[in-house]
């Protein structure tokens, strides 16, 4: 069987997986969400933390929850790291710097799970175990809470409420991420993944001296970075170890684990607004852009350039034997597509052309399909984009699931459209310009600033996977990039409320002949339309400096 062969049948053997577990998972979510019951242990934790999960939120209640469990989060991430050397089960490892602590606990509480150190040389298992993983699920809870808040600001009418936080967090840990994560980790366990608490042991010889591995709850850890769409490794490899990621069949369950809620979160937003063929047109929308780069990077990694690349039967450099370039491509897809950062080859050693599609991927917004939440609702946010413009075109009122949008939406969605752009350039153009983060760089000319562009484009978008050569850990980059997560994560959380709040207390608009279909293919369509236009507009100048010069140069 060819290669091209061989990752055709993966994508397809994919595509059907993930169509089986689309309608019972989503309308499973769709319940968990609307349900009224509580049930013991839910109930035992909202004594804890003193809430009451009957207490229906406002957006400006429900952001200052948001914000508040985030702070919390952070700091207790932080000082974890920090009281390291003092921690038993730490394997000796001495207390995290303080600029790498801060941009570890604020990449983990963003869902973004970018790693400025090398996971099994800095971090023991209290911290792995007690931290890191914690925020995995913490964090892909929250962006499915406020999902949802924006879900039921369509649904909801003359009301400025939108649910409860606590129970939203609560109930998306309990209910949805960890019942999937339990199954997911034995299934990984069954594949090889390692899951102990052992320490560090040699194992044998390596360049004339031994090689050191420590042990650790790693399959635990691994299927929640993928189903959060977290995507941080326990090892530095990240997917591309043995010990995380050991076969063919694991790799496809971890894209598999990526992609199921971000993609059924489509049908959860069908069932609650009333109108499931809804959630089927932003499935449409966001099945043929990840098709369409899946496609686009296959063919760009398996076309040949010269004899190496015909031995090799594609762009070898940097995939694992294991996987191969057809693997290899639809995860690095698929992670750049959504908030995940996991990475099963090294995205720096792809062609040009291939860097350029992992760096547009994640400058879409990671809207096809997203993070578990954050995918969800900023596709919305552009579907309101998209019928602003059909409005303009038309000389009518735009209206989007029986709701007016008006001045003030629409400068909602605008903010949000503009927030993460501002900060990648602007981070980006601030490094290129000094002579001190401009050290950090590896290579020179169009790659090396692809490794910038790369750095905050992942930061800010709250991906956090590296293009790899360049050194961040760094205090600029560490203070930098933690910046640029947490201001990415947050700042568009606040217009996503905002904008929840100001359609709840809408009443529904009636349905005419003059209201456009948001349902049919046609604004399918359009809204991949404006979705490519806007990003393009925004970054083209960006991606022509980096990723295109160096691929048009290759």
């Amino acid at each position: 069987m060819s290669p091209v062969t061989a990752g055709v049948l993966q994508l397809l053997a994919l595509i059907a997986a993930l169509a089986l577990a689309y309608r019972p998972l989503g309308d499973y979510m769709a319940r968990v969400y609307s349900s009224e019951k509580h049930y013991r242990p839910e109930k035992w934790i909202y004594k804890a933390i003193g809430a009451n999960p009957a207490a229906e939120m406002r957006w400006p209640a429900y952001l200052r929850a948001v914000l508040a469990f985030s702070a919390v989060g952070v700091l207790f991430l932080y000082a974890l790291q920090r009281a390291q050397g003092v921690l038993p089960g730490s394997l000796g490892f001495s207390a995290i710097d303080p600029d790498q602590a801060f941009n570890t606990a604020a990449s983990f509480v963003a869902n973004t799970n970018w790693q400025s150190y090398a996971g099994e040389q800095a971090m023991g298992h209290v911290v792995q175990t007690g931290g890191l993983a914690v925020q995995n699920f913490v964090s892909a809870a929250v962006g499915m809470a406020v999902a949802v808040a924006l879900v039921r600001g369509f649904a909801r009418s003359r009301t400025g409420e939108l649910g409860n936080f606590w129970a939203d967090l609560v109930r998306g840990t309990v209910r949805v991420l960890l019942p999937i994560s339990v199954i997911g980790a034995i299934i990984l366990v069954a594949c090889g993944a390692i899951q102990n608490f052992a320490g560090i042991h040699e194992v044998g010889q390596f360049l004339g001296g031994t090689q050191q591995w420590n042990g650790g709850a790693v399959a635990s850890q691994e299927v929640i970075k993928e189903l959060g769409t977290n995507g941080g490794g326990y090892f530095n490899a990240n997917s591309a170890h043995p010990f995380e990621n050991p076969t063919p069949f694991s790799n496809l369950f971890e894209i598999f684990l990526v992609l199921v809620i971000p993609f059924a979160l489509t049908r959860t937003f069908g069932k609650m607004v009333g109108s499931v063929k809804q959630g089927y047109a932003i499935l449409a929308t966001m099945a043929t852009i990840w098709i369409g780069f899946t496609a686009l990077m296959m063919w760009t990694e398996f076309a040949h350039h010269g004899p190496a690349f015909d031995v090799a039967g594609g762009a070898m450099e940097g995939k694992e034997t294991r996987f191969g370039i057809g693997a290899s491509a639809i995860f690095s897809v698929a992670t750049t597509l959504t908030s995940t950062g996991a990475v099963n080859s090294f995205h720096s050693s792809y062609t040009g052309f291939g860097g350029g599609i992992q760096l547009l991927g994640m400058q879409l917004g990671e809207i096809a399909p997203g993070g578990v939440g954050s995918g969800l609702y900023g596709m919305l946010i552009m579907a309101i984009i998209a019928v602003f413009i059909a409005g303009l075109m038309v000389g009518r009122t735009p209206e989007y699931l029986g709701k007016k949008i008006g001045t003030r939406e629409i400068k909602f969605a605008a903010c949000y459209i503009l927030i993460t752009p501002a900060l990648v350039l602007g981070f980006t153009a601030a490094a290129m310009a000094l002579d001190t983060p401009a050290d950090s760089m590896t290579n020179t000319g169009a790659h090396g600033f692809s490794e910038v562009l790369y750095a905050y484009t992942s930061g800010a978008n709250n991906n956090g996977s590296a293009f790899a050569g360049l050194n961040a850990d760094t205090q600029w980059f560490n203070s930098t990039i933690g910046i640029a997560m947490l201001l990415g994560r947050f700042l568009p959380m606040v217009f996503v409320l905002a904008l929840a709040g100001s359609l709840a207390e809408q009443k529904p608009v009636p349905e005419t002949a003059g209201t456009l279909r948001t349902d049919k293919p046609l604004y399918t369509g359009l809204l991949v339309g404006t979705i490519v236009i806007v990003t393009g507009l925004t970054y083209f100048p960006a991606l022509a400096l980096g990723p295109l010069a160096e691929g048009l140069a290759s």
